[in-house]
């Protein structure tokens, strides 16, 4: 059984990020839809594209919702995930807050808009409460099509349980410090955390 270096992050605070964007989301648009007022849902639109670009930059634990999200499950032991199919997901955000940053601040209302934000809360509600990442099913379909990376450096067979390196650096560990790690499918995501090892 080979090992392979990996970046992970804490899917508690993934679904803690994602239930905090949810709630100013649905504020924002409840403003929007009930009051007719849309400076909240601009404001949070432009916010949520600096977020998930922060996050696709420095990742979540250095973004302003993730920081957040860290402090809310602190008390948590963590649950280590493959980063590639979050990251994905949020490539996939920065689309549709990017769009709603232009649409919304551009004065645009109606369907569209609305459409939009639906869209966004159910992905979000669908992270937090029922722990399914839609970005990352779509990017497990498509490592499965042969179209996307899997989680790993490196491509593991099909159907097999490969076993991984989080790299620790990446998770706010002490460098050189290994855990090994499981993979539960082929894209790696959830990663179950096994011993450390020196």
């Amino acid at each position: 059984m080979s090992t392979k270096v990996m970046r992970a992050v804490d899917e508690h605070q993934v679904r803690a990020a994602a239930g905090t964007t949810m709630v100013l989301g649905a504020v924002a648009f409840a403003y929007a839809y009930f009051r007719q007022l849309y400076w909240p849902l601009q404001a949070v639109s432009a916010f949520f594209t600096l977020e998930f670009a922060l996050r696709l930059a420095l990742g979540l634990r250095r973004s302003p919702v993730g920081l957040l999200a860290g402090l809310l499950t602190r008390r948590h032991v963590p649950e280590w995930v493959s980063a590639r199919p979050k990251r994905f997901a949020w490539t996939l955000g920065l689309a549709m807050a990017s769009a709603m940053a232009i649409i919304t601040n551009n004065g645009i209302r109606g369907w569209l808009p609305r459409s939009i934000c639906l869209l966004c809360l159910a992905l979000m509600w669908l992270e937090s409460a029922a722990g399914l990442c839609l970005g990352c099913e779509i990017h497990h379909l498509l490592v499965r099509r042969g179209l996307a990376q899997r989680g790993l450096a490196r491509p593991a067979p099909a159907r097999s349980r490969a076993a991984a390196s989080i790299d620790l650096a990446s998770v706010g560990r002490a460098p050189g410090e290994v855990t090994v790690a499981e993979c539960a499918h082929g894209a790696c995501s959830p990663v179950r955390t096994a011993e450390a090892q020196r």
